[in-house]
């Protein structure tokens, strides 16, 4: 079932209507005094509408704490043609407010103003894909069949990104069954999609790349860690590698972008990346390294396996490929992720450890190929996805495992090792299809290794800049296979931006992707309490800190050009100085109190940084003891009351900080 590709919005003082442009026309009308939904087929539009607007899809509506909204695409970039299908990127939007007040009266209160700003910001940040049916976006190839099902049934969930804010027009069909919007469900991903025509040897073909971002404890790096009790893990994503052919010599002229090729012949091949699957935190606290700290719960190992058995089941046998550093800071965290695996102890999962910063030591990435050697036997065994659609209707062959890469951002190191693996994949899919021999590798072809590289250093750049705010670090290698000093500078600037993003910028984000994921619900005419709580000192720090260094100089100022000056100018700038240095140490004392934080579910960080049970960690910097903390797991009662307080709260991607 295909959706209506265009819409067009018209507004009254008391509905909007949404009249679907397709052949099978339908009206779908959202009535602003009900707040409720209609449909009826046929183009109905109401007479003498305040606006009329093209639209190219419904993003969903959400409830906030003074009105609903409804969100709209009304500007697209068709980005790629897969199978006839064409494939969009969502480029801008519109949001309108059910209740009847303007938006100028709502954005009036505080509150409601700085969640629409959430929404909003988070809207134009993410990149956003989405078809209208056939090629189904949200699902890897190896799992998509011809169906009729409606769209929205058959995309993946995981990473059916506005599936909260599609809610009710979904529960609307599944509880009362009475009017069907599907074709008004448009299910988005949230990540990177990229095809461009290639060409070896003469050989044309497609070559495609999607990351799609998990919904489910979604966040950014500083706030999102680790796994929750349901046994989703912070910044997973899942990468499929495509390769499509016709039969006879066709398609696109090489290096040429979007079009569309039958792909009679189709090869797919998947990885996945998330967090290291324990119950872990980096509290950040104004430090460029925050406090590393481990919870060593008892249900660890329950949520362990439920994240392990969800995998099994989607993607067969794990192959698991740790990259975190085996000394220093990073050790506990490798430490306490082997002691889980061992004691789970399921054959289905294969570890394989990987110090990467020892191995490639002196910029030597190339060195990864010591790590593929290893896995030679599992990846053959592995396979990938292989359909010739001329000779069989069923894939000839297809992936029965997948390699799941994890660094402790997954981003940097694990871009480096997953596009090294999908060039090893794409060696031996290419081999058996005859573009190249069998001695030959894409390595041997400029043009298209240059094409392989950017494609896949342009995926490193999405995934990161969701995750940690910036682009990743080390693409230089990914897109020339050589480490640069010029790549290592703007590695440094990158880690230099990241630092003032995570301490000072994330709180925001954090609670957009809460707020749009449904990760927090508002209840509407609730009053939020964010009210600065801080001491007054630990306020007026800041403010003592900039007038020291204010009147320091204009002390030195006065002292270079004011001869009469220069005796009381030495006063004053040792006041100056020790106010400056009483500013900073408070600063520093009391770093997570600068520290941008989430507001939409802060007790569950309140949780992580209440915990003292069992477990690991390296500090308490910035983080004066003020009173004395009790164990979560301290005795049988406690341990009752965190059941449904403290581990729920592990359940939301905010406490988990890096």
């Amino acid at each position: 079932m295909h959706l209506h590709d265009s819409y067009v919005l018209y507004t009254t003082k008391d509905a909007y209507t949404l009249v679907g442009q397709s052949e099978k026309a339908e009206t779908l009308t959202i009535s602003r005094g009900a707040n409720s939904f209609s449909i009826k087929p046929g183009a109905n539009p109401p007479p003498r509408p305040e606006q009329e607007l093209v639209v190219y899809g419904l993003f969903g509506v959400i409830s906030l704490l003074k009105s609903d909204y409804l969100i709209v695409i009304t500007k697209r970039t068709k980005v790629a043609t897969v199978f006839t299908s064409p494939i969009y990127s969502a480029n801008d939007f519109s949001v309108f407010p059910l209740e009847r007040s303007s938006s100028a009266e709502l954005v009036k209160h505080p509150q409601e103003a700085y969640l629409l700003g959430l929404i909003k910001s988070h809207l134009y940040s993410a990149p956003f894909y989405f078809t209208y049916g056939g090629y189904n976006v949200t699902s890897r190839l190896q799992e998509q069949e011809p169906s009729e099902k409606p769209l929205w049934e058959t995309a993946d969930d995981r990473f059916f990104w506005n599936r909260h804010l599609q809610r009710r027009f979904i529960d609307a069909m599944t509880s009362a069954g009475q009017e069907d919007y599907s074709r008004f469900i448009l299910p988005c991903i949230f990540g990177f999609l990229e095809f461009k025509h290639a060409s070896i040897n003469g050989r044309n073909f497609l070559f495609g790349l999607i990351s799609r971002r998990n919904r489910y404890r979604a966040g950014t790096r500083y706030f999102s860690r680790g796994i929750d009790q349901a046994g989703n893990v912070s910044n997973f994503n899942e990468t499929e590698q495509i390769v499509l052919l016709d039969a006879q010599n066709g398609g696109g002229a090489a290096g040429s972008s979007g079009g569309a090729v039958r792909g009679d012949i189709r090869f797919s091949y998947v990885q996945t990346r998330g967090s290291v699957p324990v119950y872990w935190a980096e509290i950040n606290n104004l430090r460029y390294k925050p406090d590393l700290k481990i919870l060593d719960l008892s249900s660890t190992a329950e949520s362990l396996s439920r994240h392990f058995d969800q995998q099994i089941s989607l993607y067969g046998d794990q192959y698991l490929v740790n990259l975190v550093n085996s000394h220093g800071y990073e050790k506990p965290v490798k430490d306490a992720y082997e002691r889980a695996l061992n004691a789970m102890g399921n054959p289905r999962i294969h570890y394989t450890y990987f110090d990467f910063h020892k191995e490639c030591k002196g910029l030597r990435f190339d060195r990864v190929s010591v790590l593929i050697d290893s896995l030679d036997q599992d990846l053959q065994q592995q396979g990938y996805f292989f359909h010739d659609t001329t000779a069989a209707k069923q894939p000839q062959r297809k992936q029965i495992s997948v390699v799941r890469t994890n660094c402790m951002d997954c981003l940097d190191r694990t871009n480096v090792v997953q596009s090294a693996l999908a060039k090893w994949v794409l060696n031996n899919q290419l081999r058996q299809i005859g573009v190249l021999s069998v001695k030959e590798s894409v390595e041997e072809h400029a043009a298209f290794l240059n094409l392989f590289r950017n494609v896949w250093a342009d995926n490193a750049d999405v995934v990161s800049r969701a995750y940690s705010g910036t682009g990743a670090l080390k693409t230089d290698y990914t897109r020339t296979g050589k480490r640069s000093k010029e790549g290592a500078l703007q590695d440094g600037i990158n880690s230099a931006i990241r630092y003032i993003k995570n301490n000072f910028l994330d709180g925001p984000r954090q609670d957009a992707y809460d707020l749009v994921t449904g990760t927090w619900v508002p209840r509407k005419g609730e009053e939020l309490g964010w009210a600065d709580k801080r001491e007054l000192a630990v306020r007026a720090a800041p403010w003592i800190l900039l007038f020291g260094l204010f009147a320091l100089f204009v002390t030195f100022f006065a002292a270079a050009f004011v001869n009469d000056y220069v005796a009381s100018s030495r006063k004053v700038a040792i006041v100056s100085l020790a106010l400056v240095a009483f500013a900073f140490n408070s600063i520093l004392v009391n770093g997570i109190d600068y520290v941008s934080q989430p507001r939409l579910a802060r007790q569950a960080l309140d949780d992580i940084l209440g915990y003292t049970g069992k477990g690991y960690e390296s500090g308490r910097r910035g983080r004066p003891v003020k009173k004395k903390l009790v164990s979560v797991e301290s005795s049988a009662k406690n341990r009752q009351a965190r059941k449904e307080s403290l581990l729920p709260s592990l359940s939301s991607p905010q406490i988990k900080q890096e």
